[in-house]
């Protein structure tokens, strides 16, 4: 079994360290486990919230993929996510929210970044 600051040093050079099925399982199941929450997230099972991410991999910077979830882990980014559903609710659909008005968010950022200068 290898040592946390061995993994910590071979996933910074190797990607191959930490197989991506693994950190997969890190990110989901396991930090539901280490919350105490796993009885209710972190897998899709039934009874569970009903939480998923759909990422679109068919992008030219997401080309090619040899193996998805390798892809998933180490190479996509937030832009690749198109829609998520949240509780069984879709939150995000085709990359634009659903539930939250951008325009009133992007207002609320201004005003707080004025707020924040005025305080500077």
């Amino acid at each position: 079994m290898r040592s946390t600051a061995m993994l910590a040093k071979g996933v910074a050079g190797d990607a191959s360290a930490l197989p991506a099925a693994t950190a997969l399982r890190m990110a989901t199941y396991n930090g539901a486990l280490a919350l105490g929450i796993a009885g209710d997230t972190g897998s899709l099972e039934s009874g569970k919230y009903a939480d998923i991410t759909a990422v679109d991999l068919g992008s030219l910077e997401s080309q090619p993929i040899y193996h998805p979830i390798s892809q998933l882990v180490y190479a996509s980014s937030r832009n690749m996510v198109s829609d998520v559903w949240v509780g069984g609710r879709q939150a995000l659909k085709s990359g634009k929210m659903t539930t939250l008005d951008e325009n009133k968010l992007l207002a609320a950022a201004s005003h707080w970044q004025e707020k924040v200068r005025e305080q500077s």
